[in-house]
């Protein structure tokens, strides 16, 4: 079906494509889909998804050299990565609902529009504060772009051949996550320019400006019929709830835990009650509430909430801890640091590649096998780094990352379709929004928490070998912790799962 204001503008009958939903009863039309598989326009798209997912990981290499040379606090590099964190997971699903209803590319070459205007100012940054801003931008940005992949893919790519392209987005997915901190090395490396860190952010401006182009010439323009009102109430006070409780967590130890501090928790706890409340109101109005609480009536599906929640809570903080571990107590470069990187990066690659090609019927294996392993790579590292002390090198930790990126990779892969399984088709849409919000809310968390123990560890003044092997082993009881957790939401999750059949 053709809207009347443009030949070039598919109207698809259905459901919102929110994510990884499918689209019920959307047929691309004949002139916007390539014979076979529409890779130009695909691959336009997964480009984006590139840049957003590459800006999370290849800044972690990047904060060492960021906080020398800005002068930054500790704080204030906490806020670098989570501030992006947390703008990406509130605006993710707003940015879903607004591709449905104004045109999935237009909203996508808006937000990387926006996203590339944003890394020039990264770059351009003369100060710590003006870094956190651009950043905020920067992962408005990518709100926008990356949810519109998804259903791009579910639109434009034949049903035959959707699962091909949604494996080839995984890997882009992956590969971005892995390789951003050895991108990262090497641009700093390379000091182009004499601009020390600012390439990491400079890149992307001419691969925005490119992929804008393509976007354009390449993506037909594609919205839903039954587009979902926006929720701009529900995304203001989760806004809200959330740096309630993430700056008193980062802010907190630098300051000496200030009353109010453990007043702005207690606000969050009471803010999140608030949210549930607005939450119900548009849903008993009969709008589209940006969290359908419904979804949390499937007990399987609040468990797996939590173990997105703690998985990516213990992967996003440790790549932080990590690098600052490398660099500023090891002393390696910014290339050596990514360097380190890559065999993990190697083993997480093959360990995804496995789980995908085992299939769903093999999650509940995989879930069990790697989080077990998981915690066997964080465990690793504790005792290494605190049998070693001062003579710590970054040899004995590479095997240590090795067993934590094949864990890393079995349980990544296959946790949001185990997940997802058990939801009607219907919702599938709403359930994966909250599942990809929990992720990266889960990572701006374990940011603020991670840092707490490890800064505090480490105290102020000159820090030897041994005091960075000492609070990254404290530090990494963290994601010991979170993968224990882990564990046991996977225990449950089966369980939940297995009663059903029965």
């Amino acid at each position: 079906m053709t809207d009347g204001g443009s030949p070039d503008t598919t109207v698809l009958a259905g459901d919102s494509a929110e994510f990884a939903a499918p689209v019920s009863g959307a047929v691309p039309g004949p002139d916007q889909v390539e014979r076979g598989t529409p890779w130009r326009a695909v691959s336009v798209a997964m480009a984006g998804a590139f840049m957003a997912i590459l800006d999370t990981f290849i800044v972690l290499v990047a904060l060492p050299t960021i906080q020398h040379g800005l002068h930054a606090s500790d704080a204030q590099i906490q806020f670098v990565v989570a501030g992006y964190q947390i703008i990406y997971a509130v605006m993710m699903i707003t940015g879903a609902r607004l591709g449905d209803r104004y045109g999935r590319r237009l909203v996508f070459t808006a937000g990387m529009a926006l996203f590339t205007l944003a890394s020039a100012g990264c770059a351009a940054a003369p100060g710590p504060a003006t870094l956190i801003g651009a950043r905020l931008v920067q992962g408005l940005g990518a709100s926008l772009m990356f949810p519109q992949v998804f259903s791009m893919i579910q639109v434009l790519v034949p049903a035959e051949r959707r699962s091909q392209v949604l494996g080839v987005f995984g890997a882009v997915i992956g590969g971005a996550s892995v390789f951003g901190q050895l991108i990262g090395g090497l641009l700093i490396s390379a000091n182009l320019f004499h601009s020390t860190w600012r390439p990491v952010f400079w890149v992307n401006v001419p691969v925005g400006l490119l992929a804008l182009l393509l976007a354009v010439r390449w993506i037909p323009e594609n919205r839903s019929e039954q587009s979902r009102r926006l929720d701009l109430a529900g995304a203001g006070v989760l806004t809200i709830v959330i740096l309630l409780v993430i700056v008193p967590l980062i802010e907190g130890r630098q300051l000496g835990w200030p009353a109010w501090t453990w007043a702005s928790l207690a606000a969050g706890l009471a803010m999140l009650a608030v949210f549930i409340r607005v939450e119900r109101g548009v849903a008993a109005r009969g709008g589209s509430p940006l969290v359908a609480l419904r979804v949390f009536s499937e007990r399987a599906f609040s468990l797996g909430v939590l173990l997105v929640l703690a998985v990516y809570a213990g992967l996003s903080s440790f790549f932080l801890v990590l690098s600052l571990v490398l660099q500023d107590g090891l002393r390696l470069s910014p290339l050596g640091a990514g360097l380190v990187y890559l065999p993990e990066a190697a083993v997480f690659f093959a360990a995804s590649l496995i789980a995908g090609r085992l299939g769903p019927d093999r999650s509940r294996t995989l879930l069990r096998t790697g989080i077990l392993v998981l915690i066997l790579g964080y465990g690793a590292v504790i005792a290494v780094a605190a049998l070693a002390g001062g003579r710590l090198g970054f040899w004995e930790i590479i095997p240590c990352l090795t067993v934590q990126g094949i864990g890393a990779g079995l349980v990544v892969t296959p946790l949001f379709g185990a997940i997802l399984s058990r939801i009607r088709p219907e919702e599938t849409g709403t359930a994966a929004g909250v599942l990809s919000t929990a992720q990266q809310l889960g990572g701006s968390i374990g940011v603020a928490v991670i840092g707490v123990l490890f800064f505090d560890t480490l105290g102020v003044g000159v820090a030897g070998v041994a005091r960075y092997a000492h609070a990254f082993a404290i530090a990494v009881c963290f994601n010991t912790a979170t993968a224990v957790a882990g564990a046991v939401l996977v225990f449950f999750l089966v369980r939940s799962r297995t009663d059903a059949a029965e």
